[in-house]
């Protein structure tokens, strides 16, 4: 080949190259969520009938765990076990599921799930997984209330669980959440999974992974607006919760047909009692993002486990006030993620609908 058609060609390669984008390669983009810590797995099943459906978060080595309670009308499995005096230390599976009561049945298939792979507690009999579960009331969404999570969308969301970046928005456990309920569900919004996570220097991770499913607004913690949440009677803007709750009366639409679900991960090592402080130091990021919380009308449920995969150096005052700041993030990237759906308003469209005017 002529010398001068050599350096033609080697010129064209290299204009060529310089020209395209560069390419993302694997690991480049960092993981934000709650699967950032090593050795936690997440799953998303949802029904293709109604939006419903059940988010597992998995953890094969077992993880110290802790919760705090503070919704009036709670839907829970095993919660018990979580008390700090309670012989078994550790979890192999945190279930969030739709469908209210019925939802529960999920973690069924979760235990199936992983009594099929040997892993849970040690016995005499064989290994016992430990699945904790929370449900929240979604059944009115889509207009087939029969239809919820069961055992079969549980051991769906187990065996999909992976270390993957966790899917946002209308998925899972958000698939039929909303938000804004105070005056019915005409007027709501759509809630969602959202989640996020905070690295320190020293490698330590706190993460959370939320289902959005609230009587009231969701709040950006930084400006005090709201973001999603009771529409006013145009549906083209948010009303203020404060100022109904202050001026109407009689009872609030939809009465314990709400919660908001969350989990918080870190992986420092903890002791069940500090697993529960950490839950409790979580419920401040709920609290901030969402107004009002914590009611007799919803079932607020927040969990937190400690994988203890890292050395960490951060106390616990520190993993506490990160849980919090992890969880109310969290709670934003939910909606902010999330599809309308059955005539549900989302934040997308709501904003789109700004823009537009």
């Amino acid at each position: 080949m002529p010398i001068i058609t050599s350096v033609r060609l080697v010129v064209t390669i290299f204009i060529f190259c310089v020209s395209m984008p560069p390419l993302a390669l694997a690991g480049d983009a960092e993981n934000t969520t709650l699967t950032a810590i090593e050795g936690v797995l997440v799953g998303h099943a949802q029904s293709k009938e109604r939006p419903t459906g059940c988010t597992v978060v998995l953890f094969p080595g077992g993880a110290v765990s802790g919760v705090d309670v503070r919704g009036g009308a709670p839907g829970t499995r095993e919660i018990a076990l979580l008390n700090p005096v309670a012989t078994v230390q550790k979890v192999h599976a945190v279930v969030m599921s739709g469908g209210s009561a019925f939802g529960l049945d999920a973690a069924t298939g979760v235990v199936r799930f992983l009594e099929e792979k040997q892993i849970g507690f040690p016995t005499s009999a064989g290994r016992v997984p430990i699945v904790t579960a929370a449900v929240l009331f979604d059944l009115p969404v889509g207009g087939k209330p029969h239809i919820r999570p069961d055992a079969a969308m549980g051991y769906i969301a187990a065996r999909e669980a992976s270390s993957t970046e966790v899917t946002q928005g209308s998925v899972g456990a958000g698939a039929g959440a909303t938000v804004g309920k105070l005056l019915g569900g005409q007027r709501a919004m759509k809630g969602g999974i959202g989640s996020w996570a905070i690295r320190l220097e020293d490698g330590t991770i706190v993460a959370a992974l939320v289902a959005v499913n609230t009587v009231g607004n969701i709040v950006d913690p930084k400006t005090g607006k709201p973001i999603a949440g009771c529409l006013t009677e145009d549906r083209r803007s948010i009303v203020d919760v404060g100022e109904v709750i202050r001026h109407r009366r009689g009872r609030t639409s939809f009465s314990g047909e709400n919660t908001t679900l969350g989990l918080v991960v870190t992986n420092a090592t903890l002791n069940q009692s500090q697993a529960t402080k950490v839950a409790q130091m979580a419920q401040d990021g709920l609290a901030r993002a969402i107004t009002p919380a914590h009611t007799p009308v919803d079932g607020d449920t927040v969990y937190a486990a400690a994988t203890g995969s890292h050395e960490s150096q951060a106390d616990l005052l520190t993993l506490g006030a990160l849980a919090a700041e992890a969880m109310s993030e969290a709670i934003l990237r939910a909606v902010q993620n999330a599809e309308g759906v059955a005539g549900i308003l989302s934040v997308k469209e709501l904003n789109k609908g700004r823009t537009n005017q």
